[in-house]
């Protein structure tokens, strides 16, 4: 299973730059094996990925824009959808693939962190391992 991100790498926008890096970073972050295709390219790749993008899933007006994401040839979502499953701590289910061991002890341990903070919402916020 191969996750594609479709970006465009001489986009004008700083917002879409911020976008494309966000999703490229996180993958990056947690050692998610994924392909950059960068769509300003090829003319053959930009069709691809707009065909590919579910009618439902298309913008009221205009093309779609990058980042978009892909596991093999199924449609995964944009940066909305992305953010989203960032935020709910589902990205693994949104791309399709198994949660790893290291995502599980991030979990856990963000848990953790959320219930101590709770208990004893004054305790300092950084270790120090000295």
């Amino acid at each position: 299973m191969v996750i594609r991100v479709f970006v465009a790498s001489s986009s004008g926008s700083v917002a879409i730059k911020k976008r494309q890096q966000d999703v490229v970073r996180f993958l990056e972050a947690n050692r998610i094996e994924f392909e950059e295709v960068d769509i300003t390219m090829s003319e053959e790749k930009r069709q691809w990925m707009y065909k590919n993008i579910p009618e439902d899933r298309q913008p009221a007006q205009g093309n779609p824009l990058p980042p978009q994401i892909f596991s093999d040839d199924r449609y995964c979502g944009d940066y909305d959808g992305f953010f989203e499953s960032k935020e709910s701590n589902t990205v693994f289910s949104f791309l399709g693939l198994k949660p790893t061991l290291a995502s599980k002890v991030t979990l856990f341990f963000n848990f953790l962190f959320l219930f101590v903070d709770c208990l004893e919402p004054n305790l300092p916020k950084e270790v120090n391992l000295e």
